[in-house]
């Protein structure tokens, strides 16, 4: 899996955020799978025009329909489009009880990528069965070493214990993540795909990019 995170980067926001899934879908034929994680404003028109590629809300809140002004309730996500959700990004940090009955919330076939910042924080959310954990030390994202270079243990020992704890959780590895060489060492290291933002959001040739994260797959 390819996790493009778009944050509320210039460069993925609004007009500009239609242009970089576009450039996604071009590259949303071969092997691995592509995902868009948008902003709540941008989720639902780039849910109408996304084919390939799935399109991600960023957040949700374990909430109702209701007074719940400025929470993103999981109902109105879904009917506009999502396909899938992050939860507990480095900045946008929950606790283990909003992860929990957020899950308890959601449609069954859901996909959630929880995101851990340890080994230890994989563990206790692999106990709440997310699909996915995406394990991402924090002093590493948005950098330019990726945690497989910097800390390839961290991958391969959340995957371990990760899988100790349910096996059917799926682990993701984020933070510095740049390009094929990356994904290619996150696979190696026993990962299922790579969680990324700045390496592909701030790339002067997003095409070119795209195209080197999936050479090596």
């Amino acid at each position: 899996m390819i996790v493009v995170n778009f944050k509320t980067y210039a460069t993925a926001s609004g007009s500009e955020a239609e242009s970089l899934l576009a450039a996604m879908e071009a590259h949303s034929d071969g092997p691995a799978t592509m995902v868009a994680v948008a902003s709540a404003f941008d989720l639902a028109i780039l849910a109408q025009q996304a084919k390939g590629v799935e399109v991600w809300s960023q957040h949700l809140d374990p909430v109702g329909l209701g007074g719940y002004t400025g929470w993103l309730e999981p109902q109105t996500a879904l009917h506009r489009g999502a396909k899938g959700s992050i939860i507990n990004h480095a900045e946008h940090k929950v606790e283990l009880d909003h992860v929990r009955t957020l899950l308890e919330m959601l449609p069954d076939g859901f996909p959630v990528c929880a995101c851990a910042a340890d080994v230890e924080e994989a563990k206790a959310l692999a106990k709440l069965n997310p699909t996915y954990i995406a394990v991402e030390p924090p002093e590493l994202i948005g950098g330019d070493i990726s945690v497989t270079t910097a800390d390839p243990s961290i991958v391969s020992d959340t995957v371990a214990a990760v899988k100790a704890v349910n096996p059917k959780v799926r682990v993701l590895c984020g933070a510095g993540v740049k390009s094929g060489k990356d994904v290619a060492k996150a696979l190696e290291l026993g990962a299922e795909g790579v969680l990324l933002a700045s390496g592909v959001t701030k790339a002067t040739d997003v095409h070119a990019v795209l195209s080197d994260l999936v050479a090596s797959l």
